[in-house]
């Protein structure tokens, strides 16, 4: 039997009867695990689920954590029988997963937001023996370029959590708009959080497609409140929030907010066209100690072991014609501005170092020596991820070609979907995907921490856009970066997507339609 659930569970048998929930249904097991049965069931049920006294009473949910029974983390066991439910895991998130495997073995209606009457509330006698094939289980959202408030994160989040993502890449700053508050520095949110205008549709170098803008001032930001928030909400839910702080590119909305920390006289404003700006930090001793009381900041808000610190797509032209760039590589003896950005993205490394944390940059960091602690995220060619592996680099597996859920969904692209992007990425190219490149060595493979997932939003600008992009995509993936390989079946994987896809619409997410 195939449960209709998602991702895939690695072993499932199946009794043929029927566990029924009622409104004497009680439940046992430790504090969280109680409290999300009665935030995942109570609602659309309306039933109580009490303790029990009687460890082996009948018509009750346990649950347990018994870490001598796995030997690998996030694993659990879940058996439904047609008198109980019993889910055993090897931690608090491996009983979290069980209880997210449990909400889709119900009837879709469980996941209405209010009391749903007349409901038969019936599991299906099953016994599901289940972990993950990879640590990091990422999708990253783009909060920079549209802005999406921190309840709306949260809602994001929820559906993280439901398909086992593990890690939420809150990408958080770039050349039009700086979303953390930073109280060293109120003029990053002040100035850097708004930019004068958004750019309407595509346009390009050539100018034979213009420049079309709406003449409206956007932006917003975080307050650390918030963002705590958000952390501890995701914390709730096992899922790590890891933090982007673009350097020493994409960096025009810090530069805009305080000048000194770029390489001309004149000030610039926040960027309001989408691309790769010209505009890029300066190498100076004050801007490395600025980004760090930014770090400190930050740091204490997110307690993640990983840091983002972007290091892609960095211009050089600006620095090419910066006498003081010149100054600086000599300064330093360095061999070029290339050799500069590396120095830089070497700096902040080792100051995450000291404080206990390990940096995550874009795959252009290879272009220069690494620290060893450095993480690569691929998303470029993935033989940038097999060249971080090899010169024994951790790496996350994410490239474009199968990763980038704001590329279009259609063969035919701008004349049937939504404005995206650009590229196209069908829903069996994202499910075809493996983060373990063929080509990488066996003593290599154990560098690869997982994927990721990425929504880029420049043409993204509101929850149900959002939506559309990442479902069913997103479902995909999740099954790529937890089930198997070889448990793998995209066929009977659009029959339970198809039934999920009603799950959603009953949490009021509208994915693309299934084709």
């Amino acid at each position: 039997m195939n449960p209709r659930v998602i991702p895939h569970p690695v072993e499932c048998s199946a009794a043929g009867s029927s566990f029924v929930m009622t409104p004497g249904t009680a439940v046992r097991g430790p504090e969280a695990f109680v409290s999300q049965i009665r935030r995942d069931f109570g609602p659309a049920t309306g039933f109580a689920f009490g303790p029990t006294a009687a460890p082996n009473a009948a018509d009750i949910l346990r649950g347990s954590i018994e870490p001598a029974r796995f030997d690998r983390p996030e694993s659990y066991v879940l058996e439904v029988t047609e008198n109980a439910v019993h889910a055993v895991a090897a931690d608090a998130a491996g009983l979290f997963y069980a209880v997210q495997t449990l909400r889709q073995l119900m009837p879709p209606e469980v996941f209405r937001a209010s009391r749903v009457h007349g409901v038969p509330w019936e599991i299906p006698c099953v016994r599901i023996a289940d972990h993950p094939r990879f640590a990091w289980r990422g999708v990253m959202l783009d909060c920079s370029r549209h802005f999406f408030d921190a309840a709306y994160v949260k809602r994001f989040i929820d559906l993280l959590a439901l398909h086992k993502f593990n890690v939420f890449h809150w990408h958080l700053t770039d050349d039009q708009g700086w979303r953390p508050e930073i109280k060293k520095y109120p003029k990053l949110t002040e100035i850097g959080a708004w930019r004068a205008e958004t750019l309407l549709g595509h346009c390009s170098a050539d100018k034979k497609i213009p420049r079309l803008y709406d003449g409206v001032r956007y932006g917003g930001f975080y307050t650390q409140d918030e963002m705590r928030d958000v952390v501890s909400y995701a914390a709730d839910r096992h899922v790590t929030v890891v933090p982007e702080i673009e350097l020493p590119g994409h960096s025009r909305a810090a530069i805009a907010a305080y000048p000194e920390l770029g390489n001309t006289p004149e000030p610039w404003p926040v960027g309001t066209t989408w691309g790769i700006e010209s505009h890029i930090l300066n190498a100076e001793e004050s801007t490395l100690r600025f980004y760090q009381d930014v770090l400190d900041e930050m740091l204490d808000i997110f307690p993640s072991r990983y840091v983002h610190l972007g290091g892609d797509e960095a211009c050089m032209d600006e620095w090419k014609v910066t006498p003081r760039i010149h100054e600086r590589v000599e300064e330093l003896g360095l061999a070029n501005e290339q050799a500069l950005q590396g120095y830089m993205i070497r700096r902040m490394d080792n100051f995450l170092a000291t404080r206990g944390r390990r940096m995550v940059g874009w795959d252009e960091i290879l272009e220069n020596d690494l620290e060893p602690g450095a993480t690569v995220m691929n998303w470029r060619d993935r033989e940038f991820g097999i060249a971080a592996a090899k010169r024994n680099h951790d790496v996350i597996m994410c490239p474009n070609e199968f990763t980038y859920l704001d590329f279009y969904q259609a063969e035919d692209m701008t004349r049937s979907e939504p404005l995206a992007g650009g590229g196209h990425l069908p829903l069996e190219k994202v499910y075809q995907f493996d983060p373990v490149p063929q080509a990488l060595e066996a003593e290599h493979v154990k560098r690869v921490l997982g994927g990721q997932a990425q929504l880029w939003t420049e043409y993204i600008p509101n929850a149900d856009h959002i939506h559309y992009m990442m479902y069913p995509r997103a479902m995909a993936m999740a099954e790529t970066l937890w089930t198997p390989a070889a448990r793998k079946d995209y066929v009977d994987f659009r029959r339970r997507a198809t039934h999920h896809m009603r799950i959603l619409q009953r949490l009021g997410v509208h994915g693309r339609p299934i084709d």
